[in-house]
């Protein structure tokens, strides 16, 4: 394809190389992450650093918060996290728990907007975090608007266990997406890790099409499933309702 520009996806797979687990790299991890010979990950590490996207002390390499201005000129020209926050705002202080807008990339769901309260996880969860769909509240509910082609593709592949309650099993797990798309929610119980608990549920956009889900996390101590429920599946969807009746406006 003559339009395509090898040497940007080569940068984007040297940004791409750096993670939670790898936060900081060497210039062989980075050529052996990205396939990248030595001399031209040097290259694509280089340039990012005088761009001010990387810095390195000689040997180690790391992004540098200004990386974040590529992926918040994508969340600003969506405009959900700012349609979605002050809702969000007003169901933790009622609810006192987090409360959270996540949208499918792939095989994962991405928070692109969050109201944290107490902190009810082992890990960080920020906006541009990212987690399997398959074992999350949020990942269900989107997983569950997608096309039968789409899922069939998503099904094919592996859905890795996070504890030992997440579902694995495709002929479940699609069992599952069937339930949801019924009741239109979903609940997740300490499937993407033990002593959490979430509720979802779909934020509707233009032409009543699933274009995020939002959620709330709870702690299991919080009481049981059905207790749960009762408590805060009605405001969550009330919070869902209200943000994708101001998506329409947009």
């Amino acid at each position: 394809m003559s339009d395509f520009v090898q040497s940007l996806e080569r940068g984007l797979a040297v940004i791409r190389a750096f993670d939670a687990e790898h936060p900081e790299l060497t210039l062989s991890d980075v050529a052996r992450i990205t396939g990248l010979t030595r001399a031209a990950a040097r290259r694509f590490l280089h340039t990012l650093a005088e761009l001010g996207y990387v810095r390195t002390d000689g040997r180690l390499f790391a992004l540098r918060p200004k990386i974040l201005e590529l992926g918040f000129s994508y969340l600003s020209s969506l405009g959900l996290p700012e349609v979605a926050r002050p809702h969000l705002e007003k169901f933790v202080a009622e609810a006192n728990e987090s409360c959270s807008v996540s949208i499918l990339d792939g095989h994962d769901i991405v928070y692109v907007a969050r109201v944290p309260t107490k902190r009810i996880m082992t890990v960080m969860i920020d906006v541009g975090t990212r987690f399997p769909a398959h074992a999350t509240s949020m990942g269900r509910v989107l997983l569950a608007a997608q096309s039968e082609a789409w899922l069939e593709e998503f099904l094919a592949a592996p859905l890795p266990a996070r504890t030992d309650r997440t579902i694995t099993d495709p002929a479940e797990l699609r069992a599952e997406l069937g339930r949801i798309r019924t009741q239109g929610w979903a609940m997740v119980d300490q499937e993407l890790e033990y002593g959490l608990r979430s509720i979802a549920a779909p934020i509707r956009g233009a032409g009543d099409r699933v274009v995020a889900a939002v959620n709330v996390s709870t702690h299991i101590s919080r009481g049981t499933q059905e207790d749960v429920l009762a408590q805060l599946l009605r405001p969550l969807r009330d919070t869902a309702a209200a943000i994708s009746a101001d998506l329409r406006l947009l």
